[in-house]
């Protein structure tokens, strides 16, 4: 095999390439690196939208909170959302028995200019919605339908079954 002496260092001239081609290539890549990064910083900047910071006053803002457990909490916003709640502890000291009760709701206007107003209760039977722009599901008028009768083989032997019943084994 050829040799060659770089530096006083004896190398196999394949083992000399294939160490000139790592270095270009890890060049290229670092710099490739390095021009994606670039780029997409610049595209980062490029499309971050203006954001208003000014700041929305609050027109009023309640809170009581009382020591039986029960709440009450409202805020309105010059930009038109206002939120109420009230909560309840039902059934106080009843061991199993306690449940809290919220009642609220809260409106503002979405970006298409629609007034959403929300009401709800949460209770013990759940989360329960209600506004004009929740969906509704269709009610099921339908029956289900009957079933297939039994093929007769399967009724024989469940009627085999039936009439004779696994003994108990006894020692």
């Amino acid at each position: 095999m050829k040799q060659a002496n770089f530096g006083g260092i004896k190398m196999k001239w394949y083992l000399w390439w294939t160490h000139q081609l790592n270095c270009v290539f890890l060049l290229e890549t670092y710099l490739n690196m390095k021009y994606l990064i670039a780029s997409l910083a610049l595209v980062a900047v490029a499309s971050a939208a203006a954001v208003s910071q000014t700041p929305i006053p609050i027109l009023r803002q309640e809170q009581d909170i009382s020591p039986d457990g029960s709440f009450s909490s409202a805020f309105e916003t010059a930009n038109g959302i206002s939120a109420q709640e009230s909560g309840v502890l039902k059934n106080a000291g009843v061991k199993d028995a306690e449940a809290s009760e919220v009642q609220g709701s809260f409106s503002y206007t979405a970006d298409d200019g629609t007034p959403i107003q929300l009401s709800y209760v949460a209770n013990e039977a759940g989360f329960q919605p209600q506004g004009a722009h929740l969906p509704v599901a269709p009610v099921d008028t339908n029956t289900p339908p009957t079933p297939p009768p039994i093929p007769a083989a399967i009724q024989r032997a469940l009627d085999w079954i039936a009439a004779h019943p696994i003994k108990e084994l006894q020692n």
